[in-house]
């Protein structure tokens, strides 16, 4: 990585640890359950750069919720090494997709990041159904398999949904890519993009 794709991981970290930080004192459902749009930096990070980019940013992304639904939630020190991994997933995931539907590459884009992002997150819901359904019933005595079903699965995929349009206009916007790749990915990953596409 040179020193921009660097930067760019990095603020991808902190974007995903900011987005969780206003959604999840904005956004409270229950106690231990919130709102959480932080995986909006990892698409970004995965499908502007590349699996690897994805994997080190989702990972940063994970950090400060894993404390809060960790050692602050209910998720006690578990939640703090869980969950950045599951992150760290879906970065990677959007990561491969984008190489796979080369994404920002042809006329399609827009419409392909919808099912692309959606995708991405296949790989973290069963990691988060491993971690509820298996790894904290024997680690901390709580969890369960329906807890995910019926508290974290609903809310993860509204969510979802949402970024999935969000990264959809994100992808189509001439300006953004343009920002992206004059300050912060070096090559540029995505230089196909035509204004034509943002209409």
């Amino acid at each position: 990585m040179d020193t921009k794709t660097v930067a760019f991981t990095l603020m991808m970290g902190a974007l995903g640890n900011l987005l969780f930080a206003i959604s999840y004192h904005v956004g409270q459902l229950a106690p231990g359950v919130a709102l959480d749009f932080s995986l909006l930096a990892a698409f970004i990070a995965g499908f502007y750069g590349g699996p690897s980019v994805g994997l080190v940013s989702g990972f940063f992304v994970g950090v400060l919720p894993g404390i809060m639904f960790g050692p602050m939630g209910m998720g006690s020190w578990l939640g703090l090494v869980g969950l950045p991994p599951g992150k760290g997933l879906t970065g990677l995931m959007a990561g491969i997709l984008a190489k796979v539907l080369n994404l920002g590459r042809n006329k399609h884009s827009s419409l392909l990041a919808v099912p692309a992002t959606l995708s991405a997150y296949v790989p973290e819901c069963l990691y988060t159904y491993a971690y509820f359904a298996y790894l904290m019933p024997f680690f901390l005595g709580s969890g369960g398999p329906a807890v995910f079903l019926y508290y974290i699965l609903p809310k993860a995929l509204a969510e979802v949904v949402i970024m999935s349009f969000f990264m959809a206009a994100l992808i189509g916007n001439k300006g953004f890519n343009n920002f992206l790749h004059r300050f912060f990915l070096t090559p540029p990953i995505h230089t196909g993009i035509k204004a034509s596409e943002t209409k």
